[in-house]
C-alpha cells in the first residue's frame, strides 16, 4: 500500500502542474496515469496563450487572465527544476472577427495588417491584434514530468486506477482509497485530471467528452516571413519561428478514435493558403490528432465532487488546457488546502452537470 498527501488521476499539463503546486504547499504527491505522461492533449495541442480571445466564453475571462500573469514564474519554475527551457514562441495574434462582435474593438487597417503580416489576404471581415503569446508544448511535453520528478513527487505511468471508494474508510477514517492493478493508493485528498476520459469516470459520468482535432506542421515557405499567430473562426495559422507552422483544428465529436484522414488534412492546408497564400502547396512535416477534453458549456469542471468526501476535478478544458494550467493549479490547491481561491469557482462547479444529469435522467415507471 501506497500512502501520500495527495493522489491525482491523470499526468497532462493540468494533472502535473497541479502537483508541482501541491508540492510547493508542503503536500506529498503522487501521480497516475493509465498511458504515458504528457501524450494526449497536452502533446497535441497547438500552444496559444489565448486569454483574451474574444471566442472564449466571457466567465472565462478572470481564470484566463490568472494564468496569464503567472506564466512566466510557471515557466521559469520549470526550467530551474527540469533544466530544459520552455519558450514563448510568438508575441501577438492577429485574429479575424466575425462582424457582429467587433463593433467594440479596436480594428486594424490594411496598412497595419500588411506590415504585421505581409502576404494575408483581409478578406471581407475585420482584425484585431491580441498581444497573446504561444509556445510549443512539446517542449512541456519534455520539461514537466522532468521537472515534477525533481521535487520528488511519485508517478506511475500505464497504471489505470480500478476503483475509488471515499469517506469514512473502514480502519482509514476519512481518506480516499484508490485501487490499481498492482497496488492500493491511500490518500488525504484525490483529484480526478484525466481530461477527456474524466467523464468515462464513475465520479463524473457524461460530463467531459472528447472532442477529437486534426492537426498540420508545414514548412514555412521560403518567401513568408511569418513571425505572429494567425486565427480566424475556421483555421488558426501558429509559427513556432523554426521553419515550422503549425495548423488546426478541426473540431469533430468523434468518441475515442484518433485517426487523420487526407481529405480533411488538405482541407485545413487549403483554408490557410485562403488567408495566407504563400502556402499553399507548402510541404507537410507531420500531421496527428488529439482528443480535447470538451463540456456542453465549453467551460472547464473545477471543484470539489458532491458526496464524494476529499474528491475534486480539473478536467474539461477544452481548447485551453495549456492556457489554463498554472491558474487551475493554483485555484485548485488554494481549494484543496482550505483557502479561498483567487477566482470565484462557482460557473465550473461539477454540480452544475451533475443537476443536468439528474434533471434528463428518464424516471422509473411506477
Amino acid at each position: 500500500m501506497k500512502q501520500v498527501g495527495t493522489c491525482i488521476a491523470g499526468a497532462g499539463i493540468i494533472g502535473l502542474s497541479l502537483a508541482l503546486e501541491l508540492h510547493r504547499r508542503g503536500r506529498s504527491v503522487l501521480i497516475v496515469d493509465q498511458g504515458r505522461a504528457m501524450q494526449e492533449a497536452s502533446w497535441a495541442a497547438a500552444g496559444m496563450l489565448a486569454a483574451e480571445d474574444p471566442e472564449n466564453p466571457p466567465v472565462l475571462t478572470p481564470l484566463s487572465q490568472l494564468s496569464r500573469t503567472l506564466y512566466p514564474a510557471f515557466l521559469a519554475r520549470i526550467e530551474s527544476l527540469s533544466g530544459i527551457s520552455v519558450a514563448l514562441r510568438t508575441s501577438k495574434t492577429l485574429q479575424q472577427m466575425h462582424i457582429s462582435t467587433a463593433t467594440e474593438l479596436s480594428l486594424l487597417n490594411a496598412a497595419q495588417l500588411a506590415q504585421l503580416a505581409p502576404g494575408l489576404v483581409p478578406g471581407h471581415r475585420p482584425w484585431i491584434c491580441l498581444q497573446e503569446h504561444s509556445l510549443d508544448p512539446r517542449d512541456l511535453c519534455q520539461a514537466l514530468p522532468k521537472a515534477s520528478a525533481a521535487v520528488g513527487n511519485e508517478m506511475l505511468e500505464y497504471t489505470p486506477w480500478l476503483s475509488i471508494e471515499s469517506g469514512n474508510l473502514p480502519l482509514d477514517g476519512s481518506k480516499v482509497r484508490l485501487q490499481t492493478a498492482s497496488t492500493t493508493i491511500l490518500a488525504d485528498t484525490f483529484v480526478l485530471c484525466t481530461g477527456a476520459w474524466a467523464g468515462q469516470s464513475s465520479l463524473l459520468p457524461g460530463t467531459v467528452s472528447p472532442v477529437k482535432g486534426q492537426m498540420l506542421c508545414i514548412a514555412q515557405p521560403s518567401n513568408l516571413d511569418l513571425r505572429h499567430t494567425i486565427r480566424t473562426p475556421e483555421i488558426y495559422i501558429v509559427p513556432r519561428g523554426d521553419g515550422r507552422i503549425i495548423l488546426g483544428a478541426t473540431v469533430e465529436p468523434s468518441g475515442f478514435e484518433k485517426s487523420t484522414d487526407e481529405a480533411t488534412l488538405q482541407s485545413l492546408l487549403n483554408q490557410a493558403a485562403a488567408v495566407v497564400p504563400a502556402l499553399a502547396g507548402a510541404t507537410i512535416l507531420d500531421s496527428w490528432s488529439g482528443l480535447r477534453p470538451g463540456t456542453a458549456d465549453k467551460l472547464p469542471v473545477l471543484g470539489h465532487i458532491p458526496n464524494q468526501p476529499n474528491v475534486f476535478v480539473a478536467s474539461g478544458h477544452y481548447r485551453n488546457g495549456i492556457l489554463l494550467a498554472p491558474a487551475t493549479a493554483h485555484v485548485m490547491a488554494q481549494l484543496i488546502c482550505g483557502e479561498t481561491p483567487s477566482v470565484e469557482l462557482a460557473p465550473f462547479s461539477p454540480e452544475r452537470h451533475l443537476q443536468t444529469i439528474e434533471s434528463t435522467a428518464i424516471p422509473a415507471r411506477a
